[in-house]
C-alpha cells in the first residue's frame, strides 16, 4: 500500500539506480506504479520526499558507539558506519551535500557527536571542527576512490611520475584488493583526525 514510508523507499532506491537527478515525481509514480496525483494524499512536496529519504539514511547510521568508552574508539567506530552507509548509497550523498540539516534524525545526530566530543574535553569551538573534519572524511571518502581514479598499471606511469609508481606498486604490495587503499586513506585519516584531538586534549593549557 502507498505511504510516505513505501515512497521514501522508492525514492531511495531511485536515486540508488539512477542518480540523484533522476528524482522527479513522475519517475516516482512510474516506479510505484501509480498516479502522480496519488502521491500528494502522503506527502506535500518534493522536499516532503527528500527529507523522508534522508531520514532513511539517518536511520541506516548506527549512532550507539558514541557513547562507548574510550570516545576515540566509540566515534571511530561511528564514523566508520556511517561512511558504509553512503557507500552504499553513493548517489544519495548529493541529497546530502545540497541540502540543509534540518530532519530530527540528522540534528540529533549531530548533537549527540558533539555532546560526546564536549564530554571528552573539548571546547564546543573545537568539538565543531573535529565533526566537520568527520564529515569531511567520511562523505569525501565515500564519493571518491582514490585508487581507482588511476587508470593504468602502475609501472605505465614510471617514465614520466616516478614517484607515483613507486606508491602505487608499493600500496598494492601491501593489499592488492581494489579497495584496500582507499580503506587504509579513511582509516588514516580517522587517527590522524581522533589522535590530533586527543594530543591536543593532553597538552597543558597555555598560560
Amino acid at each position: 500500500m502507498l505511504s510516505r514510508a513505501a515512497i521514501a523507499h522508492a525514492a531511495l532506491e531511485l536515486i540508488d539506480d539512477r542518480g540523484y537527478e533522476a528524482l522527479t515525481m513522475r519517475a516516482l509514480a512510474d516506479r510505484l506504479g501509480v498516479r502522480g496525483a496519488s502521491l500528494y494524499n502522503h506527502i506535500g512536496s518534493k522536499d516532503d520526499i527528500l527529507d523522508a529519504v534522508s531520514e532513511l539514511l539517518d536511520g541506516e547510521i548506527d549512532h550507539t558507539p558514541l557513547r562507548r568508552d574510550p570516545w576515540p574508539e566509540g566515534i571511530a567506530a561511528y564514523a566508520r558506519g556511517y561512511r558504509r552507509v553512503f557507500q552504499r548509497h553513493p548517489n544519495a550523498i548529493a541529497l546530502v551535500a545540497r541540502r540543509g540539516v534540518h530532519t530530527q534524525g540528522a540534528l540529533r545526530e549531530y548533537d549527540t557527536l558533539l555532546a560526546t566530543l564536549i564530554r571528552a574535553g573539548c571546547t564546543p569551538a573545537l568539538a565543531a571542527e573535529t565533526a566537520a573534519a568527520l564529515d569531511f572524511l567520511v562523505i569525501g571518502s565515500a564519493l571518491e576512490t582514490y585508487a581507482a581514479g588511476f587508470t593504468q598499471p602502475p609501472a605505465a606511469y614510471r617514465p614520466d611520475y616516478p614517484a607515483l609508481a613507486d606508491s602505487l606498486e608499493a600500496a598494492t604490495r601491501v593489499d592488492p584488493s581494489p579497495t584496500a587503499l582507499d580503506d587504509r586513506g579513511f582509516e588514516f585519516g580517522l587517527r590522524m583526525i581522533l589522535g590530533g584531538v586527543a594530543a591536543q586534549l593532553a597538552s597543558p593549557a597555555d598560560d
